[in-house]
């Protein structure tokens, strides 16, 4: 299976790329949230399935975008992906991982060294925190910033389309948004289709099945002032919600919010 990517490779192996030292740090045992490290570099959700399921999970991706667009994949059996980075180890470079077995997780190491099979298959999938540096280089709050936490995350009433076992609901992130705000975040983020692109939804909760905005499933909640309405995207750990729904019997993803650290660069994803 070879490799894809959305965008150019990396040109060079600089260790003062901040994003290379985001991954080194990561080497070292650092298993905090990634959001507003190695600013403008691209942040990747992470699958890792056994080959049997990287087809079927392809498909998948390719028919759920918003959720799940692919910007790298590797080889069978091979932990790196040249094109996200040329030091880059798909087993070490993610401040923690998930491992799961029938659609439960078992554990959550700091690598994956032990875990690392010869038929596994990472699909590195976008990630909002890139579309974040242009709404805060907008002026635009990212309240989960500014509180230091994690990224509220949500699984939804909106169902993905299916792909052989892999089926399920659509995750989604929160950033809460005066109305005017918001209007400009959706401009905004329209420009990065590869990253989850518009939201998927504005207000209202409850009509796409979020039944309590401040119990998220995934990340931490955030205050959501009075005056302000919760703007959803897409979101990469749409992939985890649906291994758990597949009960597939073996794969590996990131914790969520404590994502991989590349080195493509987020202006190189506008489209406009």
């Amino acid at each position: 299976m070879s490799i894809s990517a959305a965008v150019a490779p990396p040109r060079k192996d600089d260790d003062r790329l901040p994003s290379r030292q985001a991954r080194l740090a990561c080497r070292s045992g650092m298993a905090a949230s990634t959001a507003g490290l190695a600013n403008g570099f691209v942040q990747g959700n992470l699958a890792i399935l056994p080959e049997k399921y990287a087809a079927s999970f392809h498909r998948f991706c390719q028919l759920n975008p918003k959720p799940c667009p692919i910007i790298g994949m590797s080889d069978v059996g091979d932990p790196r992906i040249p094109s996200l980075g040329l030091d880059l180890d798909i087993r070490t470079d993610v401040p923690r991982y998930r491992v799961w077995r029938d659609g439960e997780v078992i554990e959550e190491p700091t690598d994956i060294m032990a875990h690392w099979r010869e038929d596994l298959v990472a699909f590195v999938l976008g990630c909002s925190f890139s579309f974040e540096e242009a709404l805060m280089a907008e002026g635009l709050p990212i309240r989960h910033i500014e509180h230091k936490v994690r990224v509220p995350m949500y699984r939804t009433s909106i169902q993905c389309a299916a792909a052989g076992p892999f089926a399920g609901p659509m995750v989604v992130s929160m950033r809460p948004f005066k109305p005017a705000q918001a209007i400009r975040a959706v401009q905004i983020t329209s420009r990065f289709p590869s990253v989850h692109g518009a939201p998927v939804h504005l207000g209202l909760p409850h009509s796409i099945g979020i039944a309590d905005i401040t119990k998220p499933d995934y990340g931490d909640a955030v205050p959501v002032e009075s005056d302000e309405i919760p703007v959803f995207w897409a979101c990469g750990v749409t992939p985890q919600a649906v291994i758990a729904a597949a009960k597939v019997p073996f794969a590996i993803t990131h914790a969520p919010g404590l994502m991989l650290v590349t080195d493509l660069q987020n202006r190189d994803l506008a489209v406009l």
